[in-house]
């Protein structure tokens, strides 16, 4: 077997935020020693909250401890073909919980929206933001697949990620970067979404999973032989010990899968 996915839990969200911020920070410096840059794709859900509490912090001075991010290039790992102001907007959820609070003397960073002209064509929508991803990671025939510094990722109740849900076709999607989902089982149905080979090629991939009601889901990703097909435990095959997962102890309640004591 393999080396696995590590397994961090801590007793409250605000611990969760703390670990990450330390985690983040660790991937930032790697991706600055890199490219002098820090290549992020981002999920919704709870997690921009989480991000928040996590990276806007107070800093405590040292060059470790802060965040730069005006050096940071953000991408969605997935998006909903709706307007960038509209409440099912990942976008909209960033800019809410995250971008608008981020003081000016932390820079900004540049974040990469969906084109919305394409909100009726997904399909041309994925090819577009897929441009923008060769735009910043070279042009796809020079490279096989865009390699972020770092994902930031939830788990759905039913242990999907990003829009790759379980059982989808788009699980066997093996050439897009990008790809359009139209029958997304949990509304909307219409989406773009990173592929599972971009998630599982970055340099290191982390999920927040927080509260009671993740238990059965992340027992069943992280214990059974059946979630390891599950998109989330999918991407726990592929990444190995390049993925994370940070979560609370109400989340991880139950679950027999080893946990690491510290980063």
């Amino acid at each position: 077997m393999g080396q696995q996915p590590n397994l961090y839990a801590f007793s409250d969200v605000g611990n969760v935020a703390k670990a990450l911020r330390t985690y983040i920070l660790r991937c930032q410096k790697a991706g600055f020693e890199r490219h002098d840059k820090f290549k992020v794709a981002l999920s919704g859900g709870s997690l921009p909250k989480t991000l928040a509490q996590a990276l806007l912090a107070p800093s405590d001075g040292s060059a470790g401890d802060t965040v730069h991010f005006s050096k940071w290039e953000i991408f969605f790992a997935d998006e909903r073909a709706v307007p960038l102001e509209h409440e099912d907007s990942n976008y909209k959820l960033l800019k809410d919980e995250l971008l608008d609070k981020i003081p000016p003397d932390m820079g900004y960073p540049n974040v990469h929206s969906i084109d919305t002209q394409y909100m009726d064509d997904v399909q041309e929508m994925a090819d577009q933001y897929q441009n923008a991803l060769m735009g910043s990671f070279a042009a796809k025939d020079s490279v096989k697949l865009p390699i972020f510094d770092l994902l930031l990722l939830g788990c759905g109740p039913d242990g999907h990620t990003c829009s790759l849900f379980p059982n989808h076709e788009l699980l066997r999607e093996s050439d897009a970067w990008v790809a359009p989902i139209e029958d997304s089982p949990k509304p909307p149905s219409k989406r773009i979404t990173l592929t599972l080979p971009v998630v599982t090629h970055g340099i290191k991939i982390a999920f927040v999973a927080t509260g009671d009601g993740k238990r059965d889901i992340l027992r069943q990703i992280l214990d059974t032989d059946e979630g390891r097909s599950l998109p989330c435990g999918l991407v726990n095959e592929g990444g190995a010990e390049r993925v994370s997962w940070f979560t609370d102890n109400g989340a991880v309640e139950g679950v027999g899968f080893p946990r690491r004591g510290s980063l």
